[in-house]
């Protein structure tokens, strides 16, 4: 059966004084997307679909050149919107996303709703799997945030918290049978067929 293989984008380049959703991949960010490009599991990808910000746009490029394959950029597929506040830095900034989970029907410093990014997400990826040009794997690189609210989805957990990626600097994915859109498999890291833990 064919799959939707949901990948986070790894580390980006971060700078306070750019937009978030224009934030590069850093150098360690391509160096790991370039080594997942060359994995087994990307050679029945038949799609590659992307949000519009710049570091999921990044390693789909990377991915879609070893295919030879062009994007889908989707802004669905983006992470939840955190434009009200711009750029926290942490420690503040997993404390304001800690309320974000628990918190799902509110919006915390005027971000998204987790509800509304929920359903956006879902919507997205449900959308992308039901495509019927595509007969193969679909490869879709999205965000954390938004792929703990997917996983959540996906497995009936009432909080998304417990379903965030692994590795926190991202470059994680799952796998989502497309027919049935149920999870084939959970986390795991782009540099390791082993289950992330």
């Amino acid at each position: 059966m064919p799959n939707l293989i949901f990948i986070t984008h790894p580390e980006v380049a971060i700078d306070p004084a750019v937009p978030v959703p224009h934030w590069a991949l850093s150098p360690t960010g391509r160096s790991r997307m370039e080594a997942f490009a060359r994995r087994p599991i990307v050679r029945t990808v038949e799609a590659v679909a992307c949000s519009d910000e710049r570091k999921a746009r990044d390693g789909a490029e990377i991915l879609a050149a070893h295919r030879a394959l062009p994007i889908i950029v989707d802004p669905e597929l983006g992470e939840n919107d955190r434009s009200a506040t711009g750029y926290i830095a942490p420690p503040e900034f997993w404390e304001v996303v800690d309320a974000f989970f628990a918190h799902p029907t509110r919006s915390v410093r005027g971000w998204e709703r987790a509800v509304d990014a929920q359903a956006r997400i879902v919507r997205a990826v449900t959308r992308l799997a039901e495509d019927r040009a595509v007969e193969g794997d679909i490869a879709v690189v999205s965000h954390g945030g938004v792929g703990s609210l997917l996983l959540a989805h996906l497995t009936g957990a009432p909080d998304a918290r417990p379903c965030a990626q692994p590795h926190q600097a991202g470059g994680c994915f799952l796998s989502i049978d497309r027919k049935s859109m149920t999870l084939d498999h959970g986390w795991r890291t782009i540099d390791r067929d082993a289950i992330a833990s």
